[in-house]
């Protein structure tokens, strides 16, 4: 079962919809994630909170088009063998996805697709840092997106 709390903290648009989101998040859920409960928030922002997230957590004083922030388990419930669904939150800034959409000359759907993919692989450990890492998530997210009917996200516009 999934259950995403989608928070619009700007003007609700049209998209991301919330069949959209589960969708895109179901899709991109690995290994037990894909047959376990999940929660999860996806957060829509502007660019003064993206910006303010990013500074905060990230040490980059601009805004960027997806934060992920893994749940961490508290201890005591481990150790007592329970484990909350919760998987973490999304924070999404529409105005850098609508940028980006247009300057990488993608549908703004497929863009919007990719984030919410792209996000909800980082919520559950995954990393492109090291070059290796960036290669598995990056060849997991195509094949995501190619499984969603997206093109490859990672093609480079040939205009």
């Amino acid at each position: 079962m999934l259950e995403i709390d989608l928070q619009w903290a700007i003007e609700p648009q049209a998209m991301p919809t919330q069949a959209q989101c589960e969708k895109w998040v179901q899709a991109a859920l690995q290994h037990d994630h894909a047959y376990q409960t999940v929660e999860m928030v996806v957060r829509i922002v502007d660019g003064a909170e993206s910006q303010a997230l990013n500074n905060d957590y990230r040490g980059m004083d601009k805004p960027t088009n997806v934060l992920s922030f893994p749940f961490e388990q508290p201890p005591g419930l481990l150790e007592l063998g329970e484990e909350l669904p919760y998987l973490g939150d999304l924070v999404i800034c529409a105005d850098v996805v609508a940028d980006e959409a247009r300057e990488q000359n993608k549908p703004l759907e497929a863009h919007w697709a990719h984030m919410i993919v792209h996000g909800t692989l980082h919520l559950q450990g995954y990393d492109h840092i090291e070059e290796v890492e960036a290669l598995e998530m990056e060849n997991l997210e195509r094949d995501i997106m190619h499984a969603l009917g997206f093109d490859d996200p990672y093609a480079q516009d040939e205009m």
